[in-house]
């Protein structure tokens, strides 16, 4: 579950990067979902893995938890059109 998370959270760091483009920007209401989708396999990653091995899940979820923090600032700036 933590590689899955990691992965999926770096997928969504590259969509975000993509979605600050001005024109392409909208779709962040897409990477939201995605993003979120993500750190609640982190958070399944937490609650399954050893006190030891909890590393890679922790990743995933400030990955995710990144994206959308940044993506929801993004549709708030600009009314979630640009």
């Amino acid at each position: 579950m933590g590689l899955i998370s990691v992965l999926w959270g770096i997928v969504a760091m590259i969509w975000m990067v993509i979605a600050l483009i001005p024109v392409i920007g909208i779709t962040n209401w897409l990477l939201i979902p995605f993003a979120a989708f993500g750190a609640i396999i982190a958070a399944i990653g937490i609650a399954l893995s050893a006190p030891g091995k909890r590393g890679r899940a922790k990743t995933g979820l400030v990955l995710n938890g990144i994206v959308v923090v940044v993506a929801t600032l993004r549709l708030g700036m600009f009314g979630g059109l640009l």
